[in-house]
Order: structure tokens, then sequence, then C-alpha cells
């Protein structure tokens, strides 16, 4: 069967081929008339755009901004490697990646950069930073100047991006909660959480989704408020030294995410890392060693080459008014034991 073309569009429709082109590609100055017998053309015929043949032949160069924390994180780091990795993504499309660093844990300087691009210089960009009002406003200008918007890791549910681009972040909190109640079989005590800051979104959501399926099965385990390092890891070590030597109880360990390397030093000092049952976010070089040194029972991982291609495709997407491939974005939980290392 021969797929219909611009020219057949233009002749069911009685219009000019100057007057197809400017509908297909949303342009201005077409008569309202005019577009609803386009479109009605483009449904009868079952015409289907080739936007990388358009693109092409147009010379189009998309450009991504990626607005990632400017912290010391590992996880972090892998993301920032991912990316300066990315010059240009295979195909006939050309697209350009620029990483804009934002200071950590400081969303109102986030939502300052946000609000500072050029919406003229981008297509889109991914944002990874805590929801706060400012970032919201900052996420809804651009919007209205055009861009397409995705968060990146963890989400940003209030505010009008059009996509989040990561785990899911409830169901990874489950996983570790069922993962710690197999580990620790029918002991009673205590689990103590750490996280970097529960201002962002993942931690929130894991943190909810651990608690759940503990006081759901296992009401065994008393689970302990969550430890903050909010960025200092002299601090959170300082923390964790002080609480472990308060509740000796202490059976389990679940780190929602970042500052894994100083929890580690902390706990190695404290002389207990083996006696708990310890579960934590992202396979960097720190919880591989630690994995390997049985000080640590289960790494929960996310693939971050995954998660960077994941969000330009969808930018593209986006830009391109295409529908997305959910089957092909889902970002999906991985377990990692010391035992399938040698997988990844």
């Amino acid at each position: 069967m021969v797929r219909p073309t611009v020219h057949d569009i233009a002749r069911e429709a009685g219009v000019s081929l100057a007057t197809v082109d400017r509908v297909l590609n949303g342009r201005p100055r077409v008569l309202e008339k005019s577009v609803r017998l386009v479109q009605a053309a483009v449904e009868k015929l079952g015409y289907v755009r080739d936007v990388s043949a358009a693109n092409l032949a147009k010379r189009r160069q998309y450009r991504y901004a990626f607005i990632i924390p400017d912290s010391k994180s590992q996880f972090v780091e892998t993301i920032r490697e991912a990316l300066s990795a990315v010059k240009q993504v295979p195909g006939s499309d050309r697209i350009s990646v620029e990483t804009i660093l934002a200071p950590a844990d400081d969303p109102n300087a986030t939502a300052r950069i946000l609000a500072s691009l050029d919406a003229k210089s981008f297509d889109g960009v991914a944002i990874m930073c805590p929801e706060t009002p400012q970032v919201r406003d900052a996420i809804t200008r651009l919007k209205q100047a055009g861009l397409a918007v995705v968060a990146l890791v963890s989400d940003l549910p209030s505010s009008a991006r059009d996509h989040f681009v990561g785990v899911n972040n409830v169901a990874a909190g489950r996983t570790a909660g069922a993962l710690m109640r197999r580990f620790l079989g029918e002991k009673t005590g205590k689990v103590l959480v750490i996280s970097g800051s529960l201002s962002s979104r993942d931690s929130i959501e894991r943190r909810f989704g651990f608690d759940g399926i503990l006081a759901e099965s296992f009401p065994t385990l008393e689970v302990l408020p969550t430890i903050e390092s909010r960025g200092d890891n002299h601090r959170l070590m300082s923390i964790i030294k002080q609480v472990m030597a308060t509740h000796r109880n202490i059976i389990g360990i679940y780190a929602l995410g970042s500052g894994n390397g100083a929890i580690l030093d902390a706990l190695r000092a404290t002389g207990r890392i083996k006696s708990c049952a310890i579960i934590m976010h992202e396979l960097t070089p720190v919880t591989r060693a630690a994995l390997e040194a049985d000080e640590v029972d289960v790494v929960i991982m996310q693939n971050v080459g995954h998660l960077v291609r994941s969000s330009i495709r969808v930018l593209k997407a986006h830009s391109d008014k295409l529908a997305i491939i959910d089957s092909q974005e889902k970002i999906r939980i991985e377990i990692v034991m010391k035992e399938n290392l040698v997988e990844i």
C-alpha cells in the first residue's frame, strides 16, 4: 500500500501545499476552515508524518538543558558522567545537551537558574531538584515559553512538568521494606532510616513506601525518625554515632539516598556495621565496595544511562509533539546483591 503524501492531503482538502505545510508544522496565519479541512484529510488518508525526515530537511538542532545538583554525591556524579558522554544522540536528528549545575539543597537558587534560562536557546529542560513554590513558578514560565520540561530522579508532580523520568519511588521504598524483613527474619528491634533531605520527593516517597509495608506486615520492627544529613557529612556521621550509641537494639539501616560514604564510615566507627541489615540506594563505587565487603546487604538502583537517554527521548517527543512509548521509557527498579555484581 502506497503511503499518502502531502500532495494527497492538499488534493483531498482542496488547499495549497503551502497551507498543508503550515498546518502540519503548527504555523500561524491559517484560516480555521483550512485547518479543519487539512486535519480531516490527514485522518481520512491515515497520513503519518515522518518527523525525523522533516527535521533533517530543515537541519533542525535540538538543544536541551539538564539542571543537576552541584554536589559531591557519587550518584549525581554518575549522572553528570552519563550526560558528558552524550555529545550527540545517534540518528538523523542533531541533539546537544548542556549540563547546568545548581547549588545542592538550595531550590531557590535552582529557581533563579531556571528563570534565567533563555527560552529561545533551548527546546527543553530536565530538572533534578526538590519541589518548592519558586521552582513550580519557574517551570510554569518555561512551559509558557514553549519549552518541554521533565523531572529527573525526583518528581515534581504539583508543577506543570510534562513527564517524570525515574523509578516509582514508593515502590522502591516498599521493596526495601520487604527486603529488610526478609533479612531480619523474626528478630525484634529498631530500624534506622537516613536521608540527605526529606524535602526531596524521592526520599519522601521511599520513606512512605518503606513505612507502609513494615506497618502492614511486620509490626515487630520499630522504625525510628529519619536522620537528615542536609548535605553536611560531618554532621551526619556525628548524629549516626550518637543514635547508634543511644539505641543498642538497632538491627537494620535503610539509607534513602545521598551520603552513603559518610553513613558507612560512621557505622564502621561504631563497630556495628556487620551486625545490622543494611539497604542502600544507587550503585556507585562506594556501595559496590561495601557489597563486596559484606557490609551492605542490598543496593536498590536505577540504570543511569537509561535515565539520561530516556530524558532526552521524552524531551524530543514533546518537542516534536509525538506520543511517548511508555514501555521504552519505564525506568525499572533493580536489586543488586554481592552475588549478582558481576552482571552489572
